[in-house]
């Protein structure tokens, strides 16, 4: 029960923070613009009342930059480097096989030179960086750390990978009328958004971003103040799958398809969860026999 209690608790700052998004998106539209869809409003609201969320927690529950896991600056830009190369290590074989088995292919009508190359690159770094530095120090920076701060530091890994994972589906597609919106309107969005994270279609994708959590939170639990491989990595694996994405396509007719997920992005899916479980069993593996072979040489 006592664990349950803690992870229901980013639950509820969920909810708080949906409820204010969807009042003050409503007030938005009403008052200023509607440029911008009720839905899209309400999403991007509530994730930067969640980002901003970080510091007064941080302060309620006692927890310095470094127990956040920021390193000092120059340890800092070495660990974004050294989990940018894990990101790319770990996350290069799933493109190779996934290409070897026909599940994506080259876009032939795609438009390729350097130039196209180089914008391709810099522009989808700068955005694949934004997106680590914000969800990695709201999942692995604030969420484990505060749940390790109660609870055992795998099972915090487990619980904020959950969050991790199911916020990636926590969106709604139905645009509401403008004239017809009133404050409550938002409001009658909800239930779409929870029934899509719970949606059976979004199960392969879901578990293996959950994977991709748990990959993860494993870096921040196994290394002191290292926030810095999280984003590193993070930041490589969305970079990559942009790319991917920019020139190649997934053939939803092949016969290896089911490899991806047909419902979220075209490459993750069940290849990424088996890949990752692979790997972090071996990390395990590897960690008890090194600490046995030390306790044997003692």
């Amino acid at each position: 029960m006592r664990c349950l209690s803690y992870a229901f608790v980013p639950f509820l700052v969920l909810l708080v923070a949906l409820s204010i998004a969807t009042v003050l998106s409503y007030l938005i539209v009403h008052f200023y613009s509607d440029a911008v869809p009720l839905r899209q409003l309400i999403s991007r609201v509530t994730q930067g009342l969640l980002v901003l969320s970080i510091f007064p927690f941080m302060s309620y529950l006692k927890i310095n930059k470094q127990a956040f896991g920021y390193a000092p600056i120059r340890v800092f830009f070495k660990q974004l480097g050294q989990g940018f190369g894990i990101g790319f290590f770990v996350l290069i074989p799933v493109f190779i096989i996934l290409y070897w088995q026909d599940v994506i292919l080259i876009d032939k009508h795609q438009r390729f030179s350097l130039e196209i190359l180089a914008t391709t690159v810099a522009i989808n770094f700068g955005l694949a960086l934004l997106i680590a530095v914000v969800e990695e120090s709201l999942f692995r920076g604030l969420l484990w750390t505060g749940l390790s701060k109660k609870l055992p530091a795998m099972l915090a890994v487990l619980i904020s990978a959950i969050y991790f994972a199911g916020l990636h589906f926590l969106t709604v597609k139905t645009n509401l009328p403008t004239s017809t919106l009133t404050i409550w309107s938002g409001f009658t969005l909800w239930p779409e958004a929870f029934n899509n994270v719970i949606s059976p279609r979004h199960y392969s994708a879901l578990i293996a971003l959950m994977m991709v959590g748990v990959f993860l939170g494993m870096l921040r639990s196994q290394f002191n103040m290292s926030l810095g491989l999280c984003i590193g990595c993070h930041c490589c694996w969305v970079w990559q799958i942009k790319i991917c994405k920019k020139f190649f396509n997934t053939d939803f007719n092949s016969p290896n398809h089911y490899w991806v997920s047909s419902h979220y992005d075209g490459l993750i899916g069940p290849l990424v969860s088996l890949w990752l479980a692979i790997i972090i069993m071996a990390y395990f593996v590897y960690r008890y026999k090194t600490s046995n072979s030390r306790l044997v040489k003692n």
